[in-house]
């Protein structure tokens, strides 16, 4: 999130956009990355259970991802248009789950949205704050087809760091001493 860890609101929303998937686009990608015959073999796929192409679930999340990182952007630029210092997001240290709800056909328009969840400050990373994310994807129907819950750090604005720490930091620089701590590790 492009705000400092105390300025996210918990349960805010965030459209993210939506995205039309062509069967050319399915089909491209799941060649590149996914070559399942229900991604690229009309005519297989159409015989399978999905009774015609569906895009690959990699697919949907790139694109939600996608769609993601400029909702990043373009609230950066808002914040600075405002006059404004946007805060800094750092990455992801995972993906908590992940559903795939409703196969993604060549045609449909899926709508993403992010919501925060959660925030607590890093106990492993001074200066950052973790956020608890859940990311949603429908289609044109109201139809859920992706769920994922992510979890993402931003930087603390009002941080300090404690002076035991910042002595630690210095000392760790030095070639004996930092040999020593790191040896003590």
């Amino acid at each position: 999130m492009t705000r400092w860890f105390e300025d996210i609101v918990l349960g805010e929303e965030f459209a993210l956009g939506d995205h039309m998937f062509s069967q050319d686009e399915i089909t491209a990608f799941a060649t590149l990355y996914d070559p399942q015959y229900f991604h690229i073999d009309p005519e297989a796929a159409r015989q399978s259970h999905f009774g015609g192409i569906v895009a690959s679930g990699w697919h949907t999340v790139s694109i939600g991802h996608r769609l993601m990182v400029d909702a990043l952007f373009a609230e950066e630029d808002r914040l600075r248009a405002l006059g404004q210092e946007p805060g800094v997001s750092g990455p992801s240290p995972g993906v908590n789950s992940m559903d795939f709800k409703v196969p993604v056909r060549p045609g449909d328009t899926v709508r993403y949205t992010l919501v925060v969840t959660d925030k607590r400050p890093s106990n492993s990373i001074p200066g950052w704050g973790l956020l608890f994310n859940t990311i949603t994807a429908v289609n044109q129907r109201d139809e859920l087809v992706y769920r994922a819950e992510l979890v993402g750090f931003s930087k603390r604005r009002d941080y300090v760091m404690p002076l035991s720490l910042k002595l630690m930091q210095a000392l760790s620089k030095s070639p004996v001493i930092g040999k020593w701590i790191k040896r003590g590790s």
